[in-house]
């Protein structure tokens, strides 16, 4: 896998996941667009800007803003060649007939819009292009309803049908639409909310890292609205 002379751009890129990716893509000779809400948070996680590295505060429910992030990747980098949506978020603890339209609304946007948001800045420059890869990341959850994670579950699964109605529109453009299921993914965050729990059964953000960059090489070809389960020793 090498991505010398492309161009990745990420979501959420700041997060555990995000710095895992990157490193990846990086490793291998990319360039990087790193999207993260706060400036200052892709600052921490990476340092000073560089040669390949190109860093975009963007609120990714701002669909103005990520379109001027993905011009500005182009103009630097001539043009985006993968796309790695991997903002998102999690809630749960109430039952669906108890759910309130925020919670609702905000699982939807942060795991369905800021996807949305990010495809429709790139994706037609990929088919301009004559081809590209887009990896978003679902769950493991959204295989089926889980009692008091239905909104949940339902904001992934949508993600999923999407990533599927995307790959049969753009494969013959050169496009592959694929996304990663993972469980419980290992980051400091999830340890300290489930202290009882044995974290040598989630997914490090290295190894489903290294998934994202296979489905986004020329490897994976031959793939398309793949919907890849990553679900470590569990």
């Amino acid at each position: 896998m090498q991505f010398h002379d492309r161009t990745v751009l990420i979501t959420g890129a700041a997060g555990n996941l995000g710095r895992a990716v990157a490193d990846v893509f990086y490793a291998q000779g990319a360039n990087l667009v790193l999207l993260g809400q706060h400036a200052d948070h892709l600052t921490e996680a990476f340092g000073a800007e560089d040669a390949r590295r190109q860093f975009a505060a963007v609120d990714l429910l701002d669909a103005d803003a990520v379109a001027r992030a993905a011009d500005a990747a182009r103009a630097r980098f001539g043009r985006v060649d993968v796309l790695c949506n991997l903002a998102g978020g999690f809630r749960m603890g109430t039952p669906v007939h108890a759910t309130a339209d925020a919670d609702l609304d905000f699982l939807f946007d942060i795991n369905v819009r800021t996807m949305m948001h990010a495809v429709r800045a790139v994706a037609p420059g990929m088919v301009a292009a004559g081809g590209g890869k887009i990896v978003n990341v679902g769950a493991n959850a959204a295989g089926k309803g889980v009692a008091q994670m239905g909104a949940y579950c339902a904001a992934k699964s949508a993600l999923i049908r999407l990533t599927e109605a995307m790959a049969a529109e753009l494969r013959e453009a050169g496009v592959n639409v694929n996304c990663v299921l993972p469980t419980i993914i290992d980051t400091p965050e999830n340890r300290a909310a489930m202290p009882g729990a044995d974290p040598a059964h989630w997914v490090a953000p290295a190894a489903l890292a290294d998934v994202i960059a296979f489905l986004a090489s020329d490897a994976a070809r031959a793939i398309h609205g793949a919907a890849v389960p990553v679900t470590g020793l569990s």
